[in-house]
């Protein structure tokens, strides 16, 4: 079954880079689908090579406490609570996404992406951060942009809910960079593909 994602994405005057989000939700077939990895056709192939296997971080998600902060980037806070995934850049109020509201299948593995620029020139990153959804199989995300893949924490809370959430950091792209991202992918331990989110 295929999963349709809702984008919405906002050219942010930061060093050109778009700040973007994409969640699962009700709707029309638009350009991102998350999709379990059952559904895959056979042959499809993510946008850039993963690194390889003896290149991965190992693997593994780590457990928090309701509230509990962590530094998910120079400056940046992300927490969970029962209801979702909360964080808060540099000087900024803090943002949330439900996990409660009907916007994600819980039966169905997913995974969901916000990316933000933060800062500006060599001391600005783009944060990346998402959650993961209907499994307790995570293991790994990677996300795959124009310049590689870069892969990401995951944390979760006591009890492996079945969801969790993820966060990475990338350097700035430059301007023009509107296609940067290209795709999220949720793994278990052994390296298998839950779930994707294609972004082009």
């Amino acid at each position: 079954m295929t999963r349709h994602v809702a984008a919405v994405a906002v050219l942010a005057a930061l060093a050109g880079a778009p700040t973007v989000a994409y969640a699962t939700g009700p709707g029309p077939v638009s350009p991102a689908t998350a999709r379990p990895a059952a559904a895959e056709a056979a042959g499809t192939a993510p946008h850039a090579t993963p690194a390889p296997a003896a290149d991965r971080p190992a693997t593994g998600v780590r457990t928090v406490r309701p509230g509990q902060r962590v530094e998910a980037a120079p400056g940046v806070e992300l927490w969970l609570t029962r209801e979702g995934k909360h964080w808060a850049l540099p000087g900024e109020p803090a943002q949330f996404r439900s996990v409660v509201d009907g916007n994600i299948d819980p039966s169905t593995p997913g995974v969901s992406l916000q990316a933000e620029p933060v800062g500006t020139g060599d001391d600005g990153f783009y944060l990346l951060s998402g959650l993961w959804y209907g499994t307790r199989a995570a293991a790994r995300v990677e996300v795959v942009t124009a310049e590689g893949t870069v892969s990401a924490s995951l944390v979760t809370l006591p009890g492996r809910k079945g969801w969790g959430a993820w966060y990475a950091s990338t350097p700035l792209p430059g301007p023009g960079s509107e296609d940067f991202l290209r795709g999220v992918t949720l793994h278990d331990a052994a390296g298998g593909e839950l779930a994707r989110l294609d972004l082009h």
